[in-house]
C-alpha cells in the first residue's frame, strides 16, 4: 500500500537551460511522463536561483553552462535544500567524471530519447531515497571537488580584488580579506576593518584565489587561512572556524575533509 501512494507522488520540476530548443526537447519530451509537473522553464542563472528557492521544486534539469552563470554556481548559490539534479551539459570531461564519482546524473548533449527517459527514471527511482541531509552531503561533496580544478603551472592568482562602487572603484588587497560569504548571486567580502558587496559567485571567485591560501569550507563561505583565530568542536562532531570579527563559520562534511588536509590536521 505504500509503494502505491508513492507511485501517485507528482515531482515537481523546473528545466534550466539557456537554450531554447534545448528547453522545449526537454519540455516535449516529459510530457508523457505522468509523474512530473514542469514548474517552470528558466533560461538564466539568476532566475534560476530565485525560482529554485520560492517554489522548491523537487527535481531540475540543470544546463552546466549557462550564459550568465555555471549551473555549479547556481546550486552555490541556493538558500534552500537542494532539489535532486540531472545536469545537462555538452562534452566537459572534468565535470562529467566529477557526476559519475558523486553518483549523479547527467545528460551529455546530443542525448538520445532513451537516456533521457534512462536519467528520468533514474531520478524518479531517488525522488524517496535521495532527500534531506543526504543529498546535500553529496552535493556538497561534488561542489568541493568541481571547486579544485586542475592546477595549471605557472598560474598567477589575484593580489586585489575590483569592487565596482557607484561611479568608482575600489581594490581589496586579498591578503586582508578574512573570509567570503554567499548572498544569493552576491558574495560579501570580509577584510580586517570593512566589508564590501560584490556580484559574484563563490566559485568564479574561488577560482583567482591562490589555494595555498584560501579555502572552501562550506556551500557558502570561503575563509583565508591565515586568518583563522580557533577551530571549534562540538560534541557532536561539527567543527566551526573563528575568525578575528568573532563569525563562526561552519565546515560542512563535505569540504572538511580536504579543509583538514589542507591546514596540517588530516593527512
Amino acid at each position: 500500500m505504500e509503494t502505491a501512494l508513492v507511485a501517485q507522488t507528482k515531482i515537481s520540476a523546473l528545466i534550466i537551460d539557456d537554450e531554447p530548443l534545448a528547453r522545449r526537447r526537454i519540455e516535449g519530451l516529459l510530457k508523457d511522463e505522468t509523474r512530473i509537473q514542469i514548474k517552470g522553464i528558466i533560461g538564466t542563472g539568476e532566475e534560476a536561483v530565485r525560482t529554485i528557492d520560492s517554489l522548491k521544486p523537487d527535481m531540475i534539469f540543470l544546463d552546466i553552462q549557462l550564459k550568465d552563470m555555471t549551473g555549479f554556481e547556481v546550486l552555490e548559490s541556493i538558500t534552500e535544500d537542494p532539489p535532486l539534479i540531472v545536469f545537462v551539459t555538452a562534452f566537459d570531461a572534468f565535470a562529467i567524471k566529477a557526476f559519475e564519482v558523486f553518483a549523479f546524473d547527467y545528460l551529455l548533449k546530443p542525448y538520445t530519447e532513451e537516456r533521457f527517459y534512462k536519467s528520468v527514471a533514474n531520478a524518479i527511482a531517488s525522488f524517496e531515497k535521495e532527500r534531506g541531509g543526504a543529498l546535500e552531503k553529496k552535493m556538497a561533496e561534488l561542489l568541493g571537488h568541481m571547486n579544485i580544478q586542475p592546477e595549471t603551472a605557472g598560474k598567477k592568482y589575484k593580489r586585489r580584488i575590483p569592487i565596482p562602487d557607484k561611479k568608482k572603484t575600489r581594490f581589496v588587497n586579498t591578503e586582508d580579506i578574512m573570509y567570503i560569504k554567499a548572498s544569493n548571486y552576491y558574495i560579501e567580502i570580509y577584510t580586517t576593518n570593512s566589508k564590501h558587496v560584490l556580484r559574484e559567485s563563490l566559485y568564479h571567485i574561488l577560482e583567482g584565489l591562490d589555494p595555498q591560501h584560501f579555502a572552501r569550507i562550506h556551500r557558502s563561505s570561503i575563509v583565508n587561512l591565515g586568518h583563522i583565530k580557533e577551530l571549534l568542536n562540538s560534541d557532536y562532531g561539527e567543527v566551526d572556524v573563528k575568525m578575528p570579527d568573532s563569525a563562526l563559520l561552519r565546515v560542512s562534511k563535505g569540504y572538511r575533509k580536504g579543509f583538514l588536509t589542507k591546514i596540517g590536521l588530516r593527512s
